[in-house]
Order: C-alpha cells, then sequence, then structure tokens
C-alpha cells in the first residue's frame, strides 16, 4: 500500500511551440507533483529550440520531471522512426549530464525500443546519470483498442528491460476492464517493481482516482480538459479538490455512481463534499457501466467479485435502476414495489437494494401543489418514472402515464393504477403536474430535445423536469411559455443523494453542503 503522502499527481505539459514551455511548466507545477514534458507535442522545428532550454527549467523548477518522446504508435503527436527516437534520447542525456538538477529526472521510453538492439546501447549512453541516480527509467507500454487479455505476461516482458519503473496504459471498453489493471498493481507489488497503471477512457476512471493508493507510482491529471493526453486524463485539480486523491488509501470507503453515460453527473461533486464536511475518510466516483450483470459479479458482490477494495456501496442510475435488482440479495419493500433500485448498499456478504428517488421527487411539490385528487401526467415510463409513479399513488393523485411506446406506457400504468396515453402530440391541458421523467433535454446530445411543446402544455398549471443538469431545460423553457409554473431536477437530486449519504455512513447529511457543490458546479460548467 503506497501511503496518501505519497500519492503523485503527474502533469503533462504538450505545447507546440518551444515558446509555450516555460509558461506551461509552470502552470503544471502549481498543481503537480511531477511534471511531464510531452516532447513528441512540438512542431518539428520547435524541438531544439525547445531542448536549449531544458537545463534551466531543471534548475528553476522544484519537481520531478518526465520526459517523453512518444512514437504514434503509441499513442505519441508525430510519426518517429528509431534513428529519430535513439538521437532525441542521446541529445537529452547529454544535456540533463550537464545539468545541475536537484530532483530526479525519469526518461519514459516505449517498450519496443527498450526490447530492440538499441535499447542495451542506451542503458550505456544512459549510464552515467544511472550510477549517479540521477534518472529512471521508464519503460512504457499502451494500446488504444482494448485490454490485452493476459497484462502479466506483459508485465514479465516490461520487468526484463532495464527499466526501473513498469508503465501499461490499455483501453477501457467496459469498467470490468479496470480489475485486470489493479490486479496489475497488486502483481508489482508483490514483485516489489514500481509501476503505473492505467485504464483509458470514461471507464477506466476508477484506476486514475485508485491507482495511487493501491501502488501505483503516479496517476496523471491533466492542466485542463483541452490539455489531456490521453482518452479520459481527468483534470489535476479535479483529483486533488473533488477526489481529494492525496488523502485516499486502501482503507478508504468507496461508493460511486453506476450508469452510463454519467461524466456530466453532479452526484460526485454533492457526495465527495459532504464526505469531506462531515471528516469521512471516503470517496465517490464515476462508474461507467455498460454491462450491469458483469459489474455486480466482477466488482461489486463481496461473494463474487475479483476486486480488493472498501465499496460501501453504490447510486444507480439510467440504463440500470431496473436491470441492477437481480443481482441483489435483498432489496426493501419500497423499492420492489416500484420494480426500481437507485442506492445499493453493502452490507456482509450481501448488496441489499433501495430507492430514495420516490420521496425526493415528491419534496419540491410540498406546498405548491395538494396532490391528493390532483390530475398528474408522468412523461416516461423508466425508473425514475416509476418512483414518481408509487409516489403519487400513495398521495391520492389521479395519473396518466405518457410514453413513445404506448404499450409501455400501459404496461407501467397498469402497477401503479395508473391510466396510459402516448405522449406524441399529447395534450396537457387540464393537467395540475405535469412531470418529465425522460433524458430528454440533458447536457449532452439530448439537450435541445423536449417531451412536450409550448402548445401541448398550454393549459397546465405545474411543469416539473426531473433533470437537473442544465438547470433549466427546453421542457421548463416551453413550459414557461405556456405560461406554467416551473420546477427543475435539482432539489430531488440533491434530497435523493441526502438519503443515499444516510444510508452508506449512518450520518445526517449534510444537505447545504450538497446543494451548493451542486450550483457550484453547474456555475462552473457554465451552465
Amino acid at each position: 500500500m503506497r501511503e496518501a503522502e505519497q500519492v503523485r499527481v503527474c502533469v503533462p505539459v504538450c505545447v507546440r511551440r518551444a515558446g509555450e514551455l516555460r509558461q506551461g511548466v509552470a502552470r503544471a507545477a502549481e498543481v503537480a507533483d511531477i511534471v511531464e514534458l510531452r516532447l513528441d507535442c512540438l512542431d518539428q522545428d520547435q524541438l531544439d529550440p525547445a531542448l536549449s532550454q531544458l537545463s534551466q527549467l531543471f534548475v528553476e523548477t522544484p519537481r520531478p520531471f518526465i520526459s517523453t518522446f512518444r512514437s504514434a504508435e503509441q499513442g505519441g503527436r508525430r510519426a518517429l522512426d528509431t534513428h529519430e527516437r535513439i538521437a532525441f534520447w542521446k541529445k537529452l542525456a547529454a544535456l540533463l549530464s550537464g545539468a545541475e538538477a536537484t530532483c530526479m529526472a525519469f526518461f519514459d521510453i516505449e517498450l519496443d525500443l527498450l526490447e530492440s538492439p538499441h535499447g542495451e546501447a542506451l542503458r550505456g549512453v544512459f549510464g552515467e546519470l544511472l550510477a549517479a541516480n540521477r534518472l529512471k527509467l521508464i519503460c512504457s507500454q499502451h494500446d488504444f483498442r482494448h485490454t490485452p487479455a493476459d497484462l502479466g505476461a506483459l508485465f514479465e516482458r516490461m520487468a526484463r528491460t532495464p527499466a526501473h519503473v513498469l508503465k501499461v496504459a490499455v483501453q477501457a471498453e467496459d469498467i470490468t476492464d479496470c480489475v485486470a489493471v489493479l490486479r496489475l498493481l497488486e502483481l508489482a507489488r508483490r514483485a516489489g517493481r514500481e509501476c503505473i497503471a492505467v485504464a483509458m477512457g470514461e471507464a477506466g476512471l476508477l484506476t486514475r482516482v485508485l491507482a495511487p493508493s493501491r501502488g501505483a507510482l503516479l496517476t496523471y491529471g491533466s492542466l485542463d480538459a483541452a490539455q489531456a493526453t490521453a482518452p479520459g486524463q481527468v483534470g489535476a485539480r479535479e483529483l486533488r479538490e473533488l477526489y481529494r486523491i492525496h488523502q485516499i488509501t486502501e482503507r478508504t470507503l468507496v461508493t460511486g455512481l453506476v450508469g452510463s453515460p454519467v461524466a456530466h453527473s453532479l452526484s460526485p461533486h454533492m457526495h465527495n463534499a459532504a464526505f469531506a464536511a462531515r471528516g469521512l475518510d471516503a470517496v465517490y466516483i464515476p462508474f461507467d457501466v455498460a454491462d450491469v450483470s458483469a459489474f455486480a459479479r466482477r466488482m461489486a458482490h463481496p461473494r463474487t467479485r475479483e476486486l480488493r477494495w472498501n465499496l460501501r456501496g453504490f447510486s444507480v442510475t439510467a440504463p440500470h435502476k431496473q436491470a441492477i435488482t437481480a443481482h441483489l440479495d435483498w432489496v426493501e419493500p419500497k423499492a420492489s414495489e416500484i420494480g426500481a433500485v437507485n442506492t445499493v448498499v453493502v452490507e456482509g456478504e450481501e448488496l441489499r437494494g433501495y430507492n430514495t428517488d420516490a420521496e425526493a421527487a415528491l419534496k419540491p411539490l410540498s406546498g405548491l401543489i395538494e396532490l391528493g385528487g390532483a390530475r398528474a401526467a408522468v412523461v416516461g415510463a423508466g425508473g425514475a418514472a416509476r418512483a414518481l409513479l408509487w409516489g403519487l399513488k400513495r398521495r391520492g393523485a389521479r395519473t396518466t402515464v405518457f410514453a413513445r411506446d404506448p404499450e409501455r406506457a400501459r404496461k407501467t400504468a397498469d402497477d401503479f393504477g395508473a391510466r396510459a396515453a402516448a405522449s406524441e402530440r399529447a395534450s396537457f391541458d387540464g393537467f395540475d403536474l405535469v412531470v418529465n421523467a425522460t433524458p430528454l433535454g440533458t447536457r449532452g446530445a439530448r439537450e435541445d430535445e423536449t417531451p412536450a411543446t409550448a402548445d401541448q402544455l398550454r393549459g397546465a398549471r405545474v411543469a416539473y423536469d426531473l433533470v437537473y443538469n442544465p438547470p433549466v431545460t427546453r421542457f421548463m423553457r416551453e413550459a414557461r411559455a405556456a405560461g406554467c409554473e416551473t420546477i427543475g431536477g435539482l432539489p430531488m437530486l440533491v434530497a435523493q443523494a441526502a438519503e443515499q449519504f444516510k444510508l452508506w455512513t449512518g450520518a445526517d447529511a449534510p444537505v447545504e453542503v450538497m446543494r451548493a457543490a451542486a450550483e457550484k458546479q453547474m456555475l462552473d460548467a457554465g451552465c
């Protein structure tokens, strides 16, 4: 186990012009424990001018440096032949030999070069620096297509090179690929080898947050989204401030959000702020899950999981709220009646399911609508809609379910004693409440969509959108144009998250902290 104070965030500097290098290094050093110089990012005619600056940068910057000259085949920014690569490393070694740098230097060299006949020759070139303990070699291998089946065999190949540190970066096609990557770190620990292991892509975020606490030498974090040098690379400030990565150890309670997509969720901001406010050793991470069955079996269930981690539970969002129930040992009666689970708690050897959506969805309506006898329209037939229908039925509302698929609307309505209708060209005139319980309008590809236009909403009283990001959706704008009162989805989001927090920790949630964190993130994102 790597203790929290040994966790290192490495920030890559990837610029095209030599004149931009110094500023890039200065910015990186503000948030980095280690700075990576991605020298392959430089334009061809800028490489020598940049190298001439390095001696001074090594002296001026009180951070270890990783120098990288990545070939295009391994994810670099330019095509490089073997001759160019060898010439570069010789030149850089000579430059470092004459510098007065006090921090350790790392050269990141690809496996194919170190395995070639040139590898031994390079070791001779680096001999003086290695003997003086001023340089460590990183042997790296990248796969941007998938996660190879046998990372252990790859590790053994890399271990036969003269490198001090072994780096493996693979593309995660599913979150379960993180299992192999984190187990590679266990193998490295047993072998007494320094290792960097990363699962790239959104499904691999788990490794970027947890790998250092599992023994990885470092994790990579970009200066900002525009300067990410690999798929799924998150910001260094995000790693430090949102995930509090320097405080994570193997003992840290892990929670997260199971769904797809989850990259734009506000839940990590709310829950991590709440954990920090309560002084809890816990972290909340987005889990981009395509196959919920494989996730439950290989990563979540205490009796079958292949990952050693202190998983306490997870939120569940679309499209898995109903499918997850098949993988749970116990489901609370309310969630069983709803037919959807949005919260899972790990209790001993069991996975236990709850639904905190139902009451949370009704809280924003308190004092605004008397639900007993009210005419309510729910657009949608998924997990969120089912939770709302359960609550509306208990409050005595007269509800109609609207969906694009009339048969699905009918089946959902029958479960809750409601009526059913097709949503296409529907009129909501005379309804006291119209709720969008679909993903339409969510930030991203569907942001400009709405389940109903102003013409359809004219004559309705209150329009309620469960979508919370953006805070004002197209559905809400259409409703306002029709003269309706509107409610956004943020109050419900905060309320259901607060109940999840209590289920995982046993403590009351700092609700205002959670709300403020969500609002700040939306503001920062320009929502």
